[in-house]
């Protein structure tokens, strides 16, 4: 996004922070610098989005994409995820001890374990859609549709 389209968008008084509050020199130049204070705002209303389901950005990404894909292999979720085995195993663990989801043969490889939501699996994330809508909606309201989609091109250049 050109510096002029940023400029443009205007940003909710709610928002605002005092001029010598956002003055932080030459940092302020840096996008690194940026990407991390958004990360930081966005993860902190994700927290308090989702803690009455007690899960973890990770967590709901492991259920809605076990059940998008059922009977998954774990080493196929880690790489899909872009997570490494040790923490996919990690997760995996915690949500089969919650009995959100269970490990089962492969009907592909038997070979391979493979990964499926439960009941209360299906009925968390129904809520943790809920619950990921609502934050999505609060963080596209800062920009118009044609600006997310831009947005989400942007990001996603720099993690693939």
């Amino acid at each position: 996004m050109r510096s002029e389209d940023l400029d443009a968008i205007a940003t909710p008084p709610e928002y605002s922070l005092a001029e010598e509050e956002r003055d932080v020199g030459e940092i302020g130049d840096i996008v690194g610098f940026h990407v991390r204070l958004a990360h930081g705002t966005v993860y902190r209303h994700f927290i308090e989005t989702f803690a009455h389901l007690d899960l973890t950005q990770k967590q709901v990404s492991v259920l809605w994409l076990v059940s998008d894909r059922p009977g998954i292999a774990q080493t196929d979720l880690a790489r899909r995820l872009r997570m490494d085995r040790a923490t996919t195993m990690a997760i995996v663990n915690r949500l089969q001890a919650r009995k959100f989801l269970f490990r089962g043969p492969s009907p592909t490889d038997r070979r391979k374990q493979a990964l499926f939501l439960t009941a209360d699996g299906e009925t968390i994330l129904v809520e943790a859609r809920r619950a990921i809508r609502e934050h999505e909606a609060w963080l596209k309201q800062r920009f118009t549709a044609r600006e997310v989609t831009r947005l989400v091109e942007l990001l996603a250049r720099i993690h693939e």
